[in-house]
């Protein structure tokens, strides 16, 4: 089954619930890639599965989870500025976990 990668972005307040969500999103493979953001591959199965375990864990509780698949030409054409540190940055160009390309500034 083809894997597409998928994005995984939350809005949740309660600190516990919201560490319990970067889990879930871990357990997955995903990789962080903002404070409230995740990114990776996954194949169609696995991402309704997250996407139960995530509405699961949240339960109730108020908060907002979007699990958005993306193509690979939508990737290909994505622009993105990322400013590191000296001493954490990576060589230009490098892709990322979701395969984006980034320019270090």
């Amino acid at each position: 089954m083809e894997e597409i990668t998928t994005y995984v972005l939350y809005d949740i307040p309660d600190d516990a619930v919201r560490t319990k969500i970067a889990e879930v999103c871990k357990d997955y493979g995903l990789a962080r890639i903002q404070f409230s953001a995740f990114a990776g591959t996954l194949t169609r199965n696995k991402r309704e599965e997250l996407f139960l375990r995530l509405r699961d864990t949240l339960g109730e509780r108020p908060g907002k989870i979007l699990l958005q698949p993306v193509c690979e030409k939508d990737i290909r054409v994505g622009l993105r500025v990322e400013n590191d540190d000296a001493e954490t940055e990576s060589a230009s160009g490098e892709a990322d976990a979701a395969g984006e390309r980034s320019e270090a500034v």
